[in-house]
């Protein structure tokens, strides 16, 4: 069992339902910058991890270099790894890779609002329905009439917690562009637009409160 986010990261290479998740999040990653304007592409990435779903798109995407973002992670060992893989793709001027709380309204100023924004592996850590719709709340801060957000959430018990994820999403002013199911069934990744005005300042410092343990992730 992984004893911290670090660790949990390793499952990637041993874990059919992360490497399948993984691959759906680059394929609407890279159709979020495919379907972006021309020019500038800004992107942030909540608790970002090591930033895989991200830099691994970018290694070989023709709109590579329209890219600006900012990773935030609080876990300095992954946070170390991303900004390696950074470097290595040559990307060291255009992406930011912030070692902080992704809880913190602060640690975005600069960056958003974004053209797309990343919340994989967050909606699972949450405490309820509640502190859902508080963060759903809160990334009208983060994005634009347009942005996109991708995201993930498990499934456990035979309980399928996306189809809740896609009602508050839906209902909270985000359209649906795709959704799916790992061949594993048990992840499920979505891609929505949102579709609501920007909020040039955020609701409240403290975006949503992360609750999630890396043993219980698994």
């Amino acid at each position: 069992m992984p004893k911290d986010w670090y660790e949990w990261h390793d499952l990637y290479n041993t874990e059919p339902k992360l490497q399948q998740r993984l691959e759906i999040v680059r394929e609407y990653i890279a159709y979020s910058l495919n379907e972006s304007p021309a020019g500038a592409i800004r992107i942030v990435s909540v608790c970002a991890g090591d930033g895989r779903d991200l830099l691994g798109t970018l290694e070989n995407h023709p709109r590579t270099k329209d890219v600006y973002a900012r990773l935030v992670e609080l876990n300095s060992n992954l946070v170390e790894r991303g900004r390696v893989t950074i470097e290595y793709l040559g990307l060291a001027n255009q992406i930011e890779f912030i070692n902080g709380d992704a809880t913190i309204a602060a640690n975005y100023i600069g960056a958003v609002p974004a053209d797309i924004v990343i919340v994989c592996g967050v909606f699972g850590n949450l405490a309820d329905e509640a502190e859902l719709r508080r963060l759903l709340e809160n990334l009208s801060f983060l994005s634009k009439q347009g942005t996109f957000i991708i995201w993930t959430r498990g499934h456990s018990n035979g309980i399928p917690y996306s189809e809740s994820v896609r009602k508050v999403l839906h209902e909270s002013g985000f359209e649906e562009v795709n959704f799916k199911l790992t061949s594993t069934g048990d992840m499920g990744v979505g891609i929505h637009r949102y579709r609501n005005e920007n909020s040039p300042a955020p609701k409240e410092q403290q975006l949503f409160v992360f609750s999630g343990i890396p043993i219980n992730a698994r």
